[in-house]
């Protein structure tokens, strides 16, 4: 096989790799994980390695990430037997000679790739992928925004951290300061941080009435926290 087409095979399947990686990403962003904790995760279920950290237990608490970390290692395992298998061969085909003149070949399809990872990695190009594939998964889940979104942030022993973005407030905390609400006395759940549109995170106050719109940062068990706010796992933002 000739020196240049090895190389462009192999920067296709390095430009494979990467699109599998942000596909797999992707779903586990459906699930509610943050973008860098689901990349992570990831790569190292495709790749067997890493899997043991402590993030880890974010990926095991839910059925539905569980199933999906099961689909993601089979499919990394025979994807990588595959092009180890496709490399080993190509490279027994190769001669020796085809090294030396077609040396540079490999500066065009390596270059390639290295041109595509740094164009999607400016901020608005990667905004516009982002928000492309929120409005795809919207659209195959069939979403509406009935329910408020919830994010798992990290899991504490049983507990978890989670951000609920409140599209509507639950009729039972509508109107009501958070000390009215009782929900660390009904729920165990904590409310950490509120905030508010083009504001910053500020402490939780006993006084604090939910608004549309807020982003809490709340501490509990997650299923409790689901139900409290009448939320669902959605399409994570950065």
């Amino acid at each position: 096989m000739d020196i240049t087409l090895a190389l462009l095979l192999f920067s296709f399947i390095i430009l494979l790799y990467w699109v599998i990686t942000e596909l797999f990403t992707f779903f586990f962003r459906l699930t509610g994980l943050p973008a860098d904790k689901a990349r992570f995760q990831v790569i190292s279920l495709l790749t067997g390695t890493g899997f043991t950290t402590r993030e880890s237990e974010i990926v095991l608490s839910s059925r539905r990430r569980r199933r999906l970390a099961r689909v993601t290692m089979l499919f990394g395992y025979v994807f990588n037997v595959t092009i180890v298998s496709a490399f080993i061969n190509v490279f027994l085909s190769m001669k020796v000679a085809q090294f030396g003149p077609q040396f540079f070949g490999l500066l065009i399809p390596l270059g390639t790739v290295a041109l595509i990872f740094v164009f999607m990695r400016v901020p608005k190009v990667h905004a516009w992928g982002d928000n492309l594939l929120r409005r795809f998964a919207d659209r195959i889940f069939n979403r509406t925004e009935t329910f408020n979104a919830v994010m798992l942030v990290d899991n504490i022993g049983s507990e978890s951290i989670a951000q609920v973005s409140l599209r509507h407030i639950p009729e039972e905390y509508l109107g009501k300061s958070l000390a009215e609400t009782q929900l660390r006395a009904e729920t165990g759940i904590l409310v950490m941080l509120v905030e508010r549109r083009g504001g910053k995170p500020v402490p939780a106050q006993a006084d604090t009435v939910f608004e549309p719109g807020d982003k809490l940062t709340v501490f509990g068990d997650y299923n409790s926290i689901c139900r409290a706010f009448h939320a669902r796992e959605h399409f994570s933002d950065d």
